[in-house]
């Protein structure tokens, strides 16, 4: 936990762009008649390694989008890119949902399924195979996802925690 917490990043300073991943509306049936509200997963990103999810609430669609928006720039992570792709294979996991990402080659694309396919676009990530296992539910997968891309590490991030030299991180 103090891993993601210590990868947190401003979004003043960022130029974000947000992506609805879903739309749910809501339904509440009163003595007066029918309540509809709506509830927005958003998903907003740099294109450059910062990512972050938000959910929104409101009885308007472009209110709860705006809110949604709101809460992802205050949950933001940042990610070690390597040539378009990630580092490592990893899993994530939240409640029933499990995904899994493996580094691609150059020009294979993003290999993935809705709602992780959003994270991973947003998050500039242009090569990689993904998976999703268990449950389907979209603000699940999403908080799998970036899980996962924020227990990422990079070859810097190895080194340090072994309190070894980055050559010998490759050599062994």
């Amino acid at each position: 936990m103090s891993d993601i917490i210590s990868k947190t990043v401003k979004s003043s300073d960022l130029e974000l762009k947000d992506t609805v991943v879903h739309l749910n509306r809501v339904t509440k049936v009163t003595k007066g008649g029918r309540t509809f509200t709506f509830a927005a997963i958003v998903v907003v990103g740099d294109g450059n390694g910062v990512v972050g999810h938000g959910l929104g609430k409101s009885k308007e669609v472009q209110e709860a989008i705006a809110k949604g928006v709101e809460d992802a720039k205050k949950n933001l992570v940042k990610i070690p890119l390597r040539k378009g792709t990630i580092p490592h294979t990893q899993e994530g996991r939240y409640a029933g949902a499990k995904v899994l990402l493996k580094p691609a080659a150059n020009g294979t694309g993003v290999i993935a399924g809705g709602s992780m396919r959003a994270v991973l676009e947003s998050a500039g990530i242009t090569d990689v195979l993904a998976k999703s296992k268990g449950s389907s539910n979209p603000q699940n997968v999403v908080k799998a996802t970036i899980q996962a891309l924020a227990s990422l590490r990079d070859a810097n991030a190895v080194a340090r925690q072994r309190g070894i030299e980055l050559a010998k991180v490759f050599n062994g």
